[in-house]
């Protein structure tokens, strides 16, 4: 028998670079809020996550139920033929790209999962590597950076650049280190699209440096009219080819299905088949009653259409009770209001609305880094309306009486 009497027990060796990981914004949220009394008479209303909350359509829960027999089968990380087609027959119809179903796509398990998996592919952690993100940000862009041992740099995107990352801002030197530039338009937290001109610049600078650029697309069909312009389809209306590009879509903001955790992603032959090779070591590979599910909600645009209409309600019933009381204006897209608070203090605001109003909000702070001497999230809220019309409209209520008392 072994003893470790009179000796020190090792502790278990871990990857040091989790250390690096910051506090995600709702474990700061939960901080801010420990303690605070809100106001028992009102009932609570969430608008800080953005989990999409209107019903999931029935042709996705019908034909998930109808192909439960593909339990008793091991999916291929590839995805079949069939959700790939169908992911590229959507492809052309919403962005007029043609894509090679059997190279240029590729099933992952959401954009959450497939974001951070490939960062990992991506960087070549044998170099300083720099990964390059918009800020305020997906915080996830910051986690898979970091834990691919690289730097995150961030770039702002402030009301003096339409909410758009201003790349003048990226130093020649860093540019140089730079494998990764990661965009998301329509944006989270601000809902700003990237425009033709955008990308083209985007464009140039990676024919300069020769990094990848991931686009991360999720909120692109919760628009009000103008459907956003992908990155796919900016390379194609500039007469470019996919190389360096690698755009990201998903089912959740889509068709309402976060649970589902289904997406795809498109784009350069090249770097998805090497992501391919990562994803069938990293076992990430799609159920066959996802993909039965999946087919059917990319193959119907009825559902998008009415999910919009119920998203532009809101916006219509909640701007005009907000805008008499902040800095707020309907977003390019996406289900997000990015409002400038009275003062500065964005996280001082959001405890006394949880107590006073019952409402919780997300401080805009908690999702940006210190960056070329500022928040660029400080003083703003992320307002997520993914709640019922009617409690929205009461939200909107509460925070504008709430304003009144207390900033008036």
């Amino acid at each position: 028998m072994i003893s470790f009497c009179g000796s020190a027990q090792r502790r278990p060796t871990v990857n040091p670079d989790l250390d690096r990981l910051q506090p995600y914004p709702f474990q700061r949220l939960r901080a801010l809020l420990a303690g605070a009394r809100p106001n028992g008479q009102l009932a609570h209303v969430n608008l800080s996550i953005g989990e999409p909350k209107h019903p999931t359509p029935a042709l996705l829960t019908d034909a998930l139920v109808g192909k439960l027999d593909g339990l008793s089968g091991y999916p291929a990380t590839l995805g079949t033929d069939a959700l790939r087609e169908a992911c590229a027959a959507w492809a052309f119809r919403r962005y007029g790209v043609t894509l090679d179903a059997a190279r240029e796509v590729l099933p992952v398990n959401g954009s959450r999962e497939a974001l951070f998996s490939f960062v990992q592919a991506v960087v070549d952690r044998s170099r300083d590597a720099v990964v390059i993100s918009p800020n305020p940000f997906y915080q996830i862009y910051e986690g898979a950076a970091l834990l691919a041992g690289a730097e995150p740099f961030y770039v702002n995107c402030t009301a003096g650049s339409s909410f758009l990352p201003d790349w003048s801002a990226v130093d020649e030197a860093t540019w140089q280190r730079t494998q990764l530039v990661i965009v998301c338009s329509p944006g989270n937290p601000t809902g700003a699209v990237m425009d033709l001109d955008d990308w083209r610049e985007l464009f140039a600078l990676s024919d300069r440096y020769g990094f990848v650029i991931a686009s991360d697309e999720c909120y692109s069909e919760i628009h009000f009219g103008t459907p956003p312009l992908g990155g796919l389809e900016a390379a194609n209306k500039l007469g470019r080819g996919f190389e360096r590009l690698v755009m990201f879509t998903s089912l959740s903001k889509r068709s309402n299905a976060p649970g589902l955790r289904s997406g795809f992603v498109a784009g350069d032959a090249a770097l998805l088949e090497r992501f391919l090779l990562y994803r069938t070591y990293h076992g990430s590979a799609m159920s066959l009653p996802v993909q039965a599910a999946s087919i059917a909600a990319w193959g119907d645009e009825a559902h998008v259409v009415a999910n919009r209409d119920a998203y532009q309600a809101k916006f219509d019933a909640v701007l005009p009770i907000l805008g008499d009381v902040l800095e707020v204006q309907r977003p390019d897209a996406s289900f997000y209001l990015w409002a400038k608070v009275p003062g500065s203090d964005d996280t001082a605001f959001a405890r006394a609305l949880f107590e006073e109003a019952h409402v919780t909000v997300l401080p805009g702070s908690f999702l940006a880094r210190d960056a070329h001497g500022e928040n660029p999230g400080l003083g703003y809220i992320r307002i997520a309306l993914v709640a019922p019309l009617a409690e929205c409209t009461d939200a909107a209520h509460r925070i504008a009486r709430f304003i009144r008392q207390h900033y008036r």
